[in-house]
């Protein structure tokens, strides 16, 4: 212990004489250590311990699967379909949840509140202890009983609502008018749903109305086992209850929890922990860069101290030594930088592409990964330096005014090696960097097909039991519709059932008249006002849209987008075919239709194009029916404004409370801009493109510090032999070039590397993730830049040496 004591205090003394070479080596080890700790932080919460639930890992979603991957059809549960499930020999337990929005009264305008309701078994289910009070108990929702009043609050909503206060437990909250009893608060990390509230469920044995089913697999059943127990029972439900699956309904899917967020995110995940990874090695790089090139500044030191008896073993010691030191150090200080880049990367995530139970944070096990990687660096890329120096040539060192390249000619090969392997990491970020950029520029050059600015799309939810015929709740949506027109700043408005752009609409089947082969294909079905077209300012390509009076009366016109005009009516003559649409018909209360909304509807307008598959998938074909033919018990309205339209909310918001004092608006309201934003492509791409750039250009200038150190280092050896040249008649364009043919084979073999990594990894990168784009381009702009990059890296020192005088350069030791 004394002796290792004795090898940190002479390290430290010997790396605070050396303090441009101590600080550029921590922040180089720092730079990498933070980046990689950063992203391995959100790997941990996202892919490794995404969950606070018991047995998450046998906890499925139970879905059907689409006719291409990630299209996933989903499917509603009776509650006695429910207690089937329950009883499969594959299912341990499962839970019926239902989604609605309830409102908090005691403000000018209620409250939007988030409401999960839930079976009874439903905090068991999930094995997660209350942060306050208690969960549900059997007798709080008994089948064919109304359920106890009684309420869990999440532990947001209870920290936002009531100010974390602990004696909110007993205490009584009214929800729609209706008084619901405090019995709990949940775990912080429980956010099922992301709800504010969770309420017992009332089961009965009515089949009009679908729950969402989760299910917890017993121990030792995989998915492909469940799938093939699950089928039957799933085929017969099919055929007693067809309104709750799709019109074809595929096979089971056994889905666990994780496994839509890491067919999200997953490969972006890997991209970036790639990424960071090639940012930590080419900051080692670094460290033994300068190691090997100050150690050659101590081999008189060294050869002295082996003279003197020191064993190798006590030589490279006391390098791995200052080496540790160094990487700890590096390390201490990435974690802290890791922190804020860690606020960076989460505010980049898509929102929805992972769990909002996962706690992205630095917390130990990333704190022991950084440990880890600080000690397994310095190790690794101590090593070499110190197994090289560890054994200096006595006789040769110890001769006065010897000065060596890097020591020997194996310390220039691996001074060179290093700088060649730096210079093709560095060119493969910035290729990528590159491609990823590109991809996402592309992405934002996209024409969108309608104008979002200065629209935003506020949701109202009606409540359960209100407006329960066609009539009332056309005359609610025309009353909330003129209300909002009236709110000062309001330009139009327009009712907007399902179709906030660039993911809109309803997916069913059609059938166009005189057209057989067109039965049974798959159209995206929007209901919409009128003056949904000129909100959102989308061109007529033919005809015209309908007008307001054949809203209010619930004509059966429609119109169809560019895409399925040239596809079903390629002669342009779509205007007065006649179209129907599979699957309107009434399931009151929840959807509601107009009489005869099933049968055939007249083609009036053919509208341009706009996007309704996503940022990147190709638009396809969509009608738009006016909403007064079937309206879903949740609407939208779209605003346009002047400006900004989001101070308009609150407006709005008690516009809608004249018409029904009780009717709020929703809680998480968005201008349409942040609807393309939120759009996981776009989300992705931003991420991606952002990160890689910036990690890209770190990379960018830890290449250029090695190689700048390397070149300074070579100079300071060579001086003698530069001051003989110039004297025997050497001109400084002799000088320059021998310093950077010196730094020409690194560069252009690492230069000729890079190229042709980032040629081969191209395919594997788009598996991984579709927001990388390869253009030749961004990898010859990344050739130029890096080899410009190079040059005055290298051209720096190369100049000061040239401006030495010969007679001070021939007596410089």
């Amino acid at each position: 212990m004394k002796v290792l004591l004795q090898d940190v205090r002479y390290s430290l003394r010997q790396l605070v004489k050396s303090p441009g070479f101590s600080i550029t080596a921590i922040l180089s080890l720092a730079c990498g250590i933070a980046a990689t700790s950063a992203v391995f932080s959100v790997i941990w919460a996202v892919l490794m311990n995404p969950y606070p639930y018991a047995n998450a890992d046998r906890m499925v979603h139970i879905n059907l699967r689409g006719a291409r991957p990630g299209g996933e059809q989903g499917f509603g549960t009776t509650a006695s379909q429910w207690q089937q499930f329950r009883k499969n020999p594959a299912i341990e337990d499962a839970i019926i949840t239902d989604d609605w929005s309830l409102t908090v009264t005691g403000q000018d305008i209620p409250e939007d509140v988030s409401g999960c309701f839930m079976s009874s078994n439903g905090f068991d289910f999930f094995g997660v202890a209350p942060a306050l009070g208690r969960n549900f108990e059997p007798s709080d929702a008994i089948d064919g009983q109304e359920p106890s009043p009684v309420v869990v609050l999440s532990y947001k909503f209870w920290q936002r609502h009531y100010n974390s206060d602990p004696s909110i437990i007993g205490k009584t909250i009214e929800m729609v008018r209706k008084p619901y009893t405090v019995i709990g608060v949940a775990a912080p990390r429980f956010t099922w749903n992301d709800s504010d509230v969770y309420v017992p469920l009332k089961i009965t044995q009515e089949t009009a109305h679908a729950y969402d089913l989760e299910a917890r697999l017993k121990p030792g059943v995989s998915h492909a086992i469940a799938e093939q127990q699950l089928q039957g029972m799933v085929t017969q439900f099919a055929k007693d209850s067809p309104t709750h699956y799709p019109l074809k309904p595929g096979p089971v899917l056994v889905q666990g929890l994780n496994d839509m967020f890491l067919e999200q995110i997953g490969g972006t995940l890997a991209m970036l922990f790639g990424a960071v990874l090639l940012l930590l090695a080419i900051g080692c790089g670094n460290v033994s860069i300068l190691l090997l090139a100050r150690g050659t500044a101590r081999e008189h030191e060294f050869a002295l101290r082996a003279a003197i008896g020191a064993s190798r073993w006590r030589i490279m010691r006391q390098l791995l030594t200052e080496s540790l030191i160094l990487s700890l150090t590096g390390a201490a200080l990435g974690v802290l930088l890791a922190i804020k880049l860690l606020a960076v990367i989460v505010a980049l995530l898509p929102d929805g592409a992972f769990p909002h139970e996962a706690v992205i944070a630095i917390n130990l096990p990333v704190l022991v990964f950084s440990v880890v990687v600080a000690i397994a660096t310095g190790i690794v890329f101590g090593m070499m330096p110190a197994l090289r120096l560890s054994r200096p040539d006595v006789r040769e060192a110890m001769q006065a005014g010897s000065r060596k390249v890097a020591g020997s000619v194996s310390g220039k090969a691996t001074s060179n090696a290093l700088i060649g392997a730096q210079i093709a990491l560095t060119l493969l970020m910035m290729a990528v960097a590159g491609d990823a950029v590109q991809g996402f520029m592309k992405l934002l050059q996209r024409p969108l097909g309608y104008n979002p600015h200065n629209v935003m799309s506020v949701g109202i939810p009606v409540h359960e039991n209100t407006h329960k015929t066609i009539a009332e709740r056309t005359a609610f949506f025309e009353a909330l519709l003129e209300k909002t027109e009236q709110t000062p700043g309001v330009q139009m408005a327009t009712i907007s059932t399902n179709a906030t752009p660039p993911s809109n609409g309803s997916k069913l089947e059609f059938e166009i008249m005189g057209q057989p082969s067109a039965a049974g294909q798959p159209i995206w079905v929007n209901w919409v006002g009128e003056g949904y077209f000129p909100v959102l300012q989308i061109a007529l390509s033919q005809g015209r849209f309908w007008t307001r009076t054949e809203t209010h009366n619930a004509a059966k016109v429609a119109v169809i987008n560019r895409t399925m005009a040239d596809k079903y009516f390629p002669h342009g003559d779509a205007l007065g075919h006649f179209i129907r649409v599979s699957a309107q018909k009434a399931e009151p209360p929840f959807f509601l239709t107009a009489d005869g909304a099933d049968s055939w509807l007249q083609i009036v307008g053919v509208m341009a194009d706009k996007l309704n598959n996503g940022l990147r998938k190709p638009v396809t074909s969509e009608i738009f029916i006016p909403y007064t033919l079937a309206e879903p018990m949740h609407t939208q309205i779209l605003v346009r404004a002047a400006g900004s339209p989001l101070p308009m909310i609150h407006s709005i918001g008690q516009q809608v409370q004249t018409v029904d004092a009780d009717q709020q608006i929703s809680g998480r309201i968005f201008d349409l801009d942040h609807w393309i934003q939120r759009e996981p492509e776009y989300a992705q791409g931003q991420l991606v493109s952002w990160l890689f750039g910036a990690f890209a250009a770190l990379a960018l200038l830890l290449a250029a510090v090695g190689l700048y150190s390397v070149v300074s280092y070579t100079v300071a050896q060579r001086t003698n032999e530069f001051g003989i040249r110039m004297a025997l008649g050497a001109l400084h364009a002799d000088v320059l070039g021998l310093v950077f043919r010196s730094m020409t084979v690194s560069v252009g073999g690492g230069v000729a590397v890079g190229v042709l990594l980032a040629l081969s990894l191209h395919k594997l990168l788009a598996h991984l993730s579709s927001d990388t784009e390869q253009g030749y381009l961004a990898l010859l702009l990344a050739i130029v830049v890096l080899t410009t990059v190079a040059l005055v890296a290298s051209g720096i020192p190369a100049r000061r040496a040239v401006k030495i005088e010969p007679m001070e350069a021939l007596r410089y030791e």
